[in-house]
């Protein structure tokens, strides 16, 4: 069998969790028998090996398209380079993992075209949500459903427009938009007003990937109930929770002494979403506290560059707080054991975040938000504390200072964590999976076995 995976982007350039999960999986498939080819759009087109890996290239200028394309069906040169490898190839199944201007709908066209079949993770809001958090007004998690005004509404308010100004301008005529289109107007109020007119490209989009895909992966319970919000139906759901590389730390893990600080590590993009400078925040809060914050954060664009060096000044003074080089994925478990919590601050749905399960494999607990795929997997005061309201400085801080007063309660949480799930029971489940839809495709019904093995 012959896989062809989809994904952002890929290794060598800088990761996020979606690479590294795709990474994982092919390798593992690859021990399986499965053939697993990876395809990501890139300057142009090309190919080359990563880690045993083969990976495709296909070139995209989606840095030249126009608003109605990347709202809507993307780039179709992105499109016609997929199209060429999809001939060259020639998968069995095709495996999406990403719902891009480049990564489009256009690319499960293609492929259904050909009577493959296709699988699609849900592995970020940004599948379906144009905020690309599932956080209404970027304070409650949202229940997923597309409705163009809400949606529009919410999406003007995430740039930056007063929220009564965002609900009017909801209420702008679709057809004043593409007419507003048509005539060549975008960028600033012209954008505003014509934005309900792209979210409904936008809704359109995802609803035709609703249509057009074989099988939903579900990583969490948050991503199953957005599907079926949306109207996918339970038999082309399957649920499949995130899995880390290695179940357990091979190493020693730290025993805190009741004289020492406590010591706290967070990792991430320096994206708001991951929420460093609350984090920070907190902390500067907390003067009293007897805590040590280490950041390794990742740096992928100028944007991100741009925000360290922000957060850096924000933390000027505070010896407490160090910003330390990004850990290669194979340095994280180990290198987590030597911390008595991991902090995740997540101010927006995740299906992970990995470093959650990273910190589990390492036997440490977590602190993180009560939201998304943090309060899936992390229950309070058992291996870790969920911080409720997530986006609150005072909150955070009170749960930090907690722990650094309470040695006790920091051993218990660390004797609640258990190992997690490993990509190779995902690299199973997906084998089974694949199997599933080729029978479909070929008229058959979709196992029961497609349920996740207990």
């Amino acid at each position: 069998m012959k896989t062809l995976h989809v994904t952002f982007g890929f290794l060598p350039d800088p990761p996020g969790g979606t690479e590294l999960y795709v990474k994982a999986l092919a390798q593992h498939l690859e021990t399986l028998g499965v053939e697993a080819i990876i395809a990501a759009p890139g300057r142009r087109d090309g190919s080359y090996r990563y880690e045993g890996l083969r990976v495709r290239r296909f070139g995209t200028e989606s840095s030249a398209l126009d608003l109605s394309e990347l709202y809507g069906e993307g780039d179709p040169r992105a499109a016609a380079a997929f199209e060429r490898i999809l001939d060259t190839e020639r998968p069995d199944v095709v495996h999406q993992h990403a719902l891009t201007a480049a990564c489009s709908v256009q690319l499960v066209r293609r492929v259904r075209q050909r009577g493959l079949p296709v699988v699609f993770t849900y592995h970020t809001p940004t599948t379906s949500c144009q905020r690309g958090t599932l956080m209404e007004w970027g304070r409650a998690p949202c229940d997923g459903r597309l409705d163009v005004a809400r949606c529009t509404a919410c999406t003007l308010h995430g740039l930056g427009v007063g929220r009564g100004v965002s609900q009017l301008l909801s209420r702008t005529p679709e057809a004043a938009g593409e007419l507003l289109s048509r005539a060549g107007f975008s960028g600033g109020a012209w954008t505003a007003l014509r934005m309900s007119s792209l979210v409904r490209r936008h809704h359109d989009s995802v609803a035709a990937l609703f249509s057009l895909t074989d099988l939903f992966v579900a990583l969490t319970p948050w991503v199953h109930a957005v599907l079926r919000a949306n109207g996918v139906p339970e038999s082309r759901i399957v649920v499949s929770p995130h899995g880390v590389p290695r179940a357990t730390t091979s190493g020693p893990v730290r025993r805190r002494e009741p004289s020492e600080a406590l010591r706290v590590a967070h990792l991430g993009r320096l994206e708001p979403s991951k929420g460093t400078r609350l984090l920070i925040q907190a902390l500067r809060a907390q003067p009293s506290g007897s805590i040590e914050l280490d950041l390794f954060g990742i740096i992928q664009s100028a944007a991100d560059a741009n925000r360290g060096r922000k957060l850096r000044a924000l933390a000027e003074g505070d010896a407490r707080i160090r910003f330390l080089a990004p850990l290669s994925h194979a340095d994280v478990v180990p290198r987590l054991a030597d911390y008595d919590l991991v902090a995740v601050p997540s101010q927006g749905l995740e299906t992970g975040p990995l470093v959650v399960l990273e910190a589990f494999a390492a036997g440490v607990p977590v602190i993180g938000s009560a939201i998304g795929g943090i309060a899936d997997k992390v229950t309070h005061g058992v291996n870790g504390l969920l911080v409720e309201p997530h986006d609150s400085a005072a909150a955070w801080g009170a749960a930090l200072t907690r722990c650094a007063h309470d040695a006790a309660l920091v051993a218990e949480l660390r004797r609640g964590v258990r190992p997690p799930r490993s990509m190779a029971d995902v690299a199973r489940q997906m084998q089974t999976v694949y199997r599933g839809v080729l029978d479909r495709a070929r008229g058959a019904s979709l196992p029961s076995t497609l349920e996740e093995p207990a």
